[in-house]
């Protein structure tokens, strides 16, 4: 165990996702981690070093204030800890190559843009279109992903979205019909999820017992799911539609391969089925 703060002048979220994927690297790395964020004047920074004097320990930080910068690096040097500013190597790298200076605003990929707004839009699209809702505007999604219950579909759609991917699910229910919009839509790119059928079954085991329901239904049934994730594949290979495994894929890694898919989609490529499996996607 060892103190890890984490220092931000905005609201953490790239310092956090950086660290996490270097923390990712080593095995039995469990730090307690101390999150200093919107450190934007010289109390907020002063507050910060209190902490970080109480709970020594390694700091990462992302500050583009200058002063608040040098405040910070003096602070750990009196400590006698390393303070590691994780973004100077590719803001330097970026400024060299387009011959341009750092403009030094905090925040600035928080900015109330264009882009942002189409991600608000992009969420709201994404739960009005959950579950099957809302089939009468398919044709506005960039995104339809399908599958058996619990193959992350929900989850996966709000990543996109959050990446301003207008995206919406169905569910794949037996002896239940499609939606017939979505056998008729053009635009967008339809994605099939599907899992492991063992692994489903333990999924949506611990679904139910979350809810206290605890009766053996054909839900749970193993001969019933393996006969029902095999028609949702039929189904996807019957209509040309791209399958992605989930079963040992993070959100962030399904979201990642359709989105691959989706530029092929958006660049006029036809046979999608074959280009995921090709991918290594299936």
């Amino acid at each position: 165990m060892f103190h890890l703060h984490l220092v931000s002048d905005a609201t953490g979220e790239t310092i956090n996702s950086v660290t996490r994927a270097c923390l990712a690297q080593f095995e039995g790395a469990d730090p307690i981690e101390h999150n200093w964020t919107l450190i934007r004047t010289r109390g907020q920074m002063d507050k910060a070093m209190s902490g970080i004097a109480a709970e020594p320990g390694l700091v990462l930080f992302t500050l583009v204030n200058d002063k608040l910068r040098q405040e910070l690096k003096e602070g750990c040097r009196r400590l006698q800890i390393p303070c590691i500013p994780v973004l100077d190597p590719v803001i330097a790298a970026l400024g060299s190559f387009l011959g341009k200076t750092s403009r030094g605003e905090p925040g600035r990929q928080h900015e109330m843009d264009a882009e942002y707004f189409a991600r608000i839009d992009a969420m709201s699209f994404a739960l009005s279109h959950d579950d099957g809702q809302s089939s009468w505007n398919y044709e506005e999604a960039d995104v339809i992903l399908v599958g058996v219950s619990r193959t992350s579909k929900t989850p996966t759609c709000v990543y996109l979205a959050n990446r301003g991917v207008k995206a919406a699910n169905v569910p794949v229910v037996p002896s239940c019909p499609l939606p017939p919009e979505l056998l008729t839509v053009h635009r967008p790119l339809i994605v099939g999820l599907t899992k492991d059928p063992t692994s489903l079954v333990q999924v949506r085991r611990n679904r139910l017992r979350l809810l206290n329901e605890g009766q053996e239904t054909d839900y749970v049934d193993a001969q019933m799911v393996r006969q029902e994730v095999a028609a949702a594949r039929r189904l996807c290979g019957e209509r040309g539609w791209p399958i992605i495994d989930v079963s040992r894929r993070s959100i962030e890694e399904t979201a990642a391969a359709i989105l691959q898919l989706l530029d092929r989609h958006r660049a006029g490529e036809k046979n999608l089925t074959t280009a995921a499996i090709e991918a290594g996607q299936e």
